[in-house]
């Protein structure tokens, strides 16, 4: 049997036979080569250039549109989780886990006659870790159902990167306005100024699309409430709801193609505030 000429036989297998033709290109192609376009059929590199001309969808702040809206939010949980049992293990509030990993702000400071650095004393990575320890199962468990409520929906406006950005943003200017606000030697900890924030998030986003928002006021109401009793940081809530609600702006009420310049902006803002009011506490700490 003799072969067909050039032109009868696929551009990408030459020694399969060409019944048809690519729609875009017109290039000859075997059924292997075959995909379903809205007219006839095109080549797998036809294919891939129609789809470089497609717009991926993004999320109203720019970011990628994810398919599993909520993985970020279920792995901050899992991460609180895992650092919960870590400190049962190490002792729990005795253990080292805690106390080299609470919001503690005096420098040399001494909790129960322990010497432990403060951030005053260059204990920096409190301001982190102090958003990823709980005094107890209740404490983890009203913070975790929170972030599990509110996370997603932030998480499904911002996209799963800005998404984990704000959080850690959020809980560290938390520890900000705990260690402005607190005395140096309270020890504090919880991810509650970090949910404070995604409810701040959550409530510019909710009245920018003109939705009911009574019931989240009220619960908002009930959380500030709570939040002046003996134990609670009310510094800690405040400085996270500050810094959601200026994060929500930056991404409801700024014109979608000024939105990524507005959030860098935002969170350089928010960045640089953040180490002027550090260095500030920490030279009237040390006098």
């Amino acid at each position: 049997m003799t072969s067909g000429p050039p032109e009868q036989r696929c551009y990408r297998h030459p020694e399969r036979e060409a019944y048809i033709s690519c729609q875009r290109c017109e290039r000859p192609i075997c059924p292997q080569c075959m995909n379903d376009a809205s007219v006839g059929f095109q080549c797998p590199e036809c294919v891939k250039e129609g789809a470089k001309s497609v717009r991926a969808p993004r999320t109203m702040a720019g970011g990628r549109l994810s398919a599993d809206t909520g993985r970020v939010t279920l792995g901050l949980i899992a991460v609180n989780v895992v650092v919960f049992l870590l400190q049962l293990a190490t002792g729990d509030s005795d253990g080292v886990v805690f106390r080299e990993g609470a919001m503690l702000g005096g420098t040399a400071a001494t909790l129960d006659g322990d010497v432990l650095t403060g951030v005053a004393d260059g204990g920096y990575w409190r301001l982190v870790t102090a958003a990823f320890l709980h005094a107890g199962v209740l404490h983890l468990a009203f913070n975790m159902i929170a972030l599990y409520l509110f996370g997603p929906f932030v998480e499904r406006a911002l996209g799963a990167a800005r998404f984990l950005v704000a959080y850690l943003a959020m809980a560290v200017v938390s520890s900000v306005f705990v260690y402005v606000l607190t005395p140096p030697f309270t020890p504090t900890v919880g991810a509650s100024g970090a949910v404070f924030g995604l409810i701040a998030f959550a409530l510019v986003l909710l009245v920018k699309a003109r939705q009911d928002v009574s019931q989240l006021l009220v619960l908002l109401a009930i959380n500030v409430a709570l939040s002046f009793r003996d134990g609670v940081s009310w510094q800690g809530h405040l400085g996270g709801f500050v810094a959601g609600f200026v994060l929500a702006a930056s991404v409801a009420y700024v014109p979608r193609e000024r939105r990524q310049a507005a959030q860098v902006g935002v969170l350089a803002l928010l960045a640089v505030a953040s180490v002027v009011a550090v260095v500030l506490r920490t030279a009237a700490l040390t006098g």
